[in-house]
């Protein structure tokens, strides 16, 4: 449709818009972003924890340098330490082991049997003839065998006769000698049967005494007892067996761990045998040999014992013969 204002053969005026500047075209698509600007409070903050993450790292290494430290001291001193509980439980080893033999000692020494104390009646409560007439008495027979001192010393007499080469076994079948007697009385009637007594000189004569106590001992007790030997050698063990054999008519079956004599070589063994002899009820005599030099303490709870000392001419005979 044509305005009627305007003659046909001019053109239509047109509306012209400027195009806009590379500048403006770049803002227009993509604005710039603004930075906000750090707050005091927010700076302040974050400045106190800067600090006291240096200030833990500072303590950390200190801690680490301290640990260090202890541990190089902990290490030097533990090795010194060491060192000298080392020295005074060697010192302490020594000490118990004198005093042990020390022990051992005296205990060969003393009487471990106490004579029975006998009360006597004042003089004046008795009438004068009486006091006159009485005798001083002899010293009461000590230990086990305090009741059967008649029957003791009327076999030492009867071993001291003829000797009897056909008697049973387990009788004495060889004449007893006056000091093997005394010995055996002194052991008997005083010691109470536990004590150590002198080396008649050889293994054959403690042999015999021994035979003798044996044979007294069966009478006492018939078989209710066993006969335990110690001696650290072979050569000895078989020369106590063969002068018991010959000397109470023994044979090799009555040498056993289920017979009447038992040999030891190490007195662990003969303290064993010993305590289960006694949990049975029955009792273990034992015989310590003289080349044994010291008697072990455990021997000495037992009831009966015999151990013989040498004399240095007899030890050294049993050296030269070893």
């Amino acid at each position: 449709m044509t305005d009627p204002s305007v003659p046909p053969d001019q053109p239509t005026p047109t509306l012209s818009v400027p195009e806009p500047s590379a500048a403006e075209s770049s803002s227009a698509v993509a604005p710039s972003p603004a930075v906000a600007p750090i707050e005091p409070w927010q700076a302040l903050a974050l400045k106190e924890l800067q600090e006291r993450r240096a200030a833990l790292e500072a303590e950390i290494q200190e801690l680490e340098t301290r640990r260090h430290q202890l541990q190089k001291s902990l290490v030097s001193s533990f090795d010194g330490q060491a060192d000298a509980i080392a020295r005074r439980l060697k010192g302490f080893q020594d000490y118990l082991v004198v005093a042990l033999q020390d022990l051992a000692g005296q205990a060969e020494q003393m009487e471990l049997v106490v004579p029975p104390v006998v009360v006597q009646p004042s003089p004046l409560d008795q009438p004068a003839e009486v006091a006159a007439a009485a005798a001083p008495a002899a010293p009461a027979a000590a230990g086990l065998f305090s009741e059967d001192e008649d029957l003791i010393r009327s076999q030492l007499e009867r071993f001291q006769g003829q000797p009897d080469f056909y008697a049973d076994p387990w009788k004495l079948r060889r004449s007893l000698e006056a000091p093997a007697a005394g010995l055996l009385e002194e052991w008997f009637l005083y010691q109470g049967g536990r004590g150590a007594q002198a080396s008649g000189g050889s293994r054959s004569r403690n042999a015999l005494t021994v035979a003798a106590a044996v044979a007294i001992l069966g009478e006492l007790y018939g078989e209710r007892f066993q006969t335990l030997v110690l001696a650290g050698q072979p050569e000895r063990l078989g020369e106590w067996r063969r002068g018991l054999q010959d000397c109470l008519g023994l044979s090799r079956e009555d040498f056993g761990p289920n017979s009447g004599v038992v040999l030891f070589e190490r007195p662990d063994a003969l303290i064993e045998r010993a305590d289960r002899l006694e949990e049975r009820g029955e009792l273990p005599f034992i015989v310590i040999d003289a080349a044994e030099q010291v008697v072990d303490i455990p021997v000495l709870q037992f009831p009966l014992w015999l151990a013989f000392a040498a004399t240095p001419a007899e030890l050294a005979i049993d050296e030269e013969l070893l």
